[in-house]
């Protein structure tokens, strides 16, 4: 599939019309997402007008920008003025907000042109794409199985072709992991780094908006678009925003890469030297691969990739950040508790689904039980019970000093490192039902959920294949603000990367 940045090159210079690149989209998803199931909506007539905008701006001889004609799907949980935003929640359905989402003001600003929302676990609760109430997203790759979630629309439209770049939302893991099980590209940014307005919130103090894209080039590119301070957000950083594109042809002499031991099998014992644990087998897990429940076959591409920023010029090392073994407990406290308080607007009276009842407690009831899916229930009713009088301190403020320890630990050791690895999952794409247990489906978000919890940006990219073939992500973390350095390493990384070859059913038409 051809690049974003290739797509605008080629409409800013009058090489091919927006409206070309748009209809080939449009084919694509018309053929295709029956079987896949990315999008919730497809703005079909929408895309054909602002492309049409697009051609004249040049036909103008005005610049329409860095993202000129390119199409763009939006998780369906960010705000688009008069196109149903529905979070896959039937207590959504039919919303039409009337205001846009910042980033999405931006990065069609940037002249990119929308061609759908996608679909997403109900209220970004999941990490399957299992929990939508408009039914499951599939995995181009294999449509047995699931692409990840919450973003799994977002990974999946890019995955499948169906457009260059995506927007989706992480809380926990919802870009990053999806966009290890698809196969692409996706960036996590510094909390605050991009503007939340306009983001439907799950957990307030967790949740950021970033891009998945088939190559780190367009994700660079799409982070610098929707990158910057928004008044409208009060959790906004006043930070300027770097030529993130800059970064990316840097070299690795002199960058400290950590393998984080807690979260790659690299044992809890005595310290390893990285070359000892390099040379293990991929055949013969560590006990804490087995405990932690990370595929030794993703183990191997982890370390595998650390070989080659080691062969890079990278000074490569364990490093120990002993907090994350809690991270998972942490955040199934207060990522719910703050889901808790952020659902109680969706009472019936204001807007969304309505249930008539006899009088308004019993509206409310009826309303909330129609309109919310069982893994949205559970978790608003953890959240409810961990901030009940008795038990706050006992669970929610415990929770909140873990995540203090996290922010520490992780402190420490990018005072040693300047970008920690680490799996983007502990798994490769499962089949559609294999991790009912809810405990086995969270723990796919074991590698994923500390660097929400401490804020710091972190993404995934591509590297190789593990079991039955599926694609396998390798997360590069960095400390807060400097996507700069995460982006070089990961730069890196995908210049290393084994060939990873397109879904079949992407290359039938």
């Amino acid at each position: 599939m051809i690049s974003a940045r290739q797509l605008a090159h080629e409409v800013r210079s009058g090489a091919r019309r927006a409206a070309d690149v748009v209809e080939d989209c449009l084919r694509r998803i018309e053929a295709h997402d029956d079987d896949i199931h990315a999008f919730n909506t497809v703005t079909a007539d929408g895309a054909r007008a602002a492309a049409a905008a697009v051609d004249a701006a040049v036909a103008d001889g005005r610049d329409p920008g860095p993202l000129a004609g390119v199409p763009v799907a939006f998780k369906d949980n960010l705000c688009t003025r008069g196109v149903a935003t529905t979070c896959s929640s039937r207590m959504l359905d039919g919303w039409l907000p009337p205001y846009d989402a910042t980033v999405v003001t931006a990065i069609t600003a940037a002249g990119a042109v929308m061609i759908g929302k996608t679909n997403l676990d109900e209220f970004a609760m999941g990490s399957s794409t299992e929990n939508s109430a408009f039914g499951p997203t599939r995995n181009p790759y294999d449509l047995h199985r699931v692409p990840g979630g919450s973003s799994g629309g977002s990974a999946a439209a890019v995955c499948a072709g169906f457009a260059p770049l995506a927007l989706g939302s992480d809380t926990g893991g919802s870009i990053r992991q999806p966009a290890s099980l698809c196969g692409v590209v996706g960036i996590k940014p510094t909390y605050g780094r991009v503007s939340r307005y306009g983001l439907v919130a799950f957990a307030s103090s967790f949740d950021q908006v970033g891009p998945f894209a088939a190559d780190v080039a367009d994700a660079a590119l799409a982070l610098e678009v929707i990158s910057g301070h928004d008044p409208a957000d009060s959790t906004s950083v006043p930070a300027a925003v770097p030529d993130f594109k800059a970064s990316l042809t840097r070299g690795l002499d002199g960058l400290r890469v950590g393998i984080v031991r807690e979260l790659t099998g690299g044992g809890h014992g005595s310290p390893a030297t990285f070359d000892s644990v390099r040379a293990r087998p991929p055949s013969a897990p560590g006990a804490s691969e087995a405990r932690s429940g990370i595929e030794p076959e993703v183990t191997a591409r982890v370390l595998e990739a650390a070989d080659a920023l080691a062969e890079g010029g990278a000074s490569v090392g364990w490093v120990s950040v002993p907090a994350v073994t809690y991270g998972l407990t942490a955040y199934y406290l207060i990522a719910p508790a703050e889901a808790s308080s952020n659902l109680a607007r969706y009472d019936g009276t204001r807007y969304g689904l309505r249930v008539d009842g006899a009088d308004v407690e019993e509206m409310n009831r009826l309303t909330r039980r129609a309109g919310f899916g069982d893994e949205v229930k559970a978790r608003v009713m953890l959240g409810t019970f961990a901030l009940s009088a008795g038990y706050y301190d006992a669970y929610y403020g415990k929770a909140q000093r873990v995540r203090m320890l996290t922010r520490r630990d992780f402190d420490a050791a990018y005072a040693d490192y300047d970008v920690l690895l680490s799996p983007s999952s502990p798994c490769v794409a499962f089949r559609f039902g294999e991790r009912s247990d809810p405990m086995m489906m969270y723990r796919c978000d074991t590698c994923t959920i500390p660097s929400n919890l401490s804020g710091d940006p972190a993404m995934s990219v591509p590297f190789g294949v593990g079991a039955a073939g599926m694609p396998v992500g390798v997360q590069v973390m960095a400390p807060a603000l400097a996507e700069e350095t995460m982006l070089t390493v990961a730069a890196a990384l995908e210049r290393a990367a084994p060939p990873l070859s397109r879904p079949a059913l992407c290359d039938a038409g």
